[in-house]
């Protein structure tokens, strides 16, 4: 009687120590990939937050150099003082006269008042938290710029204030300017005053055809 004796198949393993320094090797090379594409990543998000840089005209490119002014804002800005010490000086004692209640608000300002939308406490709030931007001496009179809050949109605010020897000023106009940091000169001020005339110029029309007519009433001035 044949015995048949049977083998097991098993292939014989690796050595322990051999498969863990392979399996540390692979862990560690994946480490080393992650935090290459963290490093990569970083960069490109701070490429993209990086400023592009503006580019420099002919004649800001010479450090220390002002910016010439035109020939004519020259003109416009004649007899017109923005040195430090007359703004300083200016908003010191508008401050004291606004404070003392030394000021009167002329009715050229409280017109402009009801036909640009604000009120004499939008342009008392402007004198207190604007500032002085230009200085008139030969006029006596000084320009504040400031801004007022109407209908939650917050709108830009100039008043003109004479100054007088005893402290007291008086307010001369107040007006919505088109533009906001632009110093208005002697002569468009002189204007300005002169041709308004103290009275707000208001227009009415008649009523014209239907709606897509040609409309055949003119403007004409109210009495």
């Amino acid at each position: 009687m044949t015995k048949h004796t049977s083998r097991t198949g098993a292939a014989p393993t690796p050595a322990g120590p051999a498969k863990a320094s392979t399996l540390q090797k692979q862990a560690q090379a994946g480490t080393e990939l992650l935090a290459l594409r963290a490093q990569l990543s970083r960069a490109e998000k701070a490429a993209r937050r990086a400023p592009l840089p503006v580019p420099k005209s002919p004649i800001s490119s010479a450090p220390g150099k002002p910016v010439p002014l035109k020939p004519q804002r020259v003109a416009d800005l004649e007899g017109v003082s923005t040195d430090d010490f007359s703004l300083g000086r200016a908003h010191h004692q508008l401050r004291s006269a606004v404070y003392d209640s030394r000021f009167h608000v002329c009715s050229h300002a409280t017109q402009h008042a009801r036909a640009e939308g604000f009120l004499e406490h939008d342009i008392l709030e402007v004198l207190l938290s604007g500032r002085v931007r230009a200085v008139y001496p030969e006029d006596h009179r000084w320009l504040v710029c400031g801004y007022f809050e109407a209908q939650q949109v917050k709108l830009p605010l100039h008043v003109v204030v004479q100054h007088y020897r005893d402290g007291h000023v008086d307010i001369v106009t107040a007006f919505v300017p088109k533009q906001p940091h632009h110093i208005i000169s002697r002569a468009r001020l002189a204007v300005m005053l002169r041709y308004d005339d103290e009275r707000v110029r208001s227009r009415t029309a008649q009523a014209g055809n239907k709606v897509g007519h040609r409309g055949k009433g003119r403007w004409k001035k109210s009495a």
